[in-house]
């Protein structure tokens, strides 16, 4: 049975339907792409990203609860987030 992307942790209807409108069509995908890759594609298509949203789509690749990520994992995360939409930018 195919996983959808509302099954996996923290991904419900809403994140769902926007990694779908941004072209993410299944967990593969989104597994390959990566949650930065994710997230900018994204805020691409007019979606915001918050920390919060960057953790939940790597913990959903990771099949993990965001909150099991380290902190500093998590810090990580974010300031990479920040410095490729800030490159991306410019």
């Amino acid at each position: 049975m195919t996983k959808l992307l509302q099954d996996l942790p923290h991904i419900g209807l809403k994140l769902a339907g926007e990694l779908t409108q941004s072209g993410i069509q299944d967990v593969e995908q989104l597994s390959q792409l990566g949650s930065l890759v994710v997230a900018t594609r994204l805020q691409e298509h007019g979606f915001s990203i918050c920390p919060n949203k960057l953790y939940a789509l790597e913990g959903a690749i990771r099949g993990i609860r965001w909150h099991q990520l380290a902190p500093q994992e998590r810090s990580a995360l974010w300031r990479s987030f920040q410095a490729w939409a800030n490159h991306s930018v410019d």
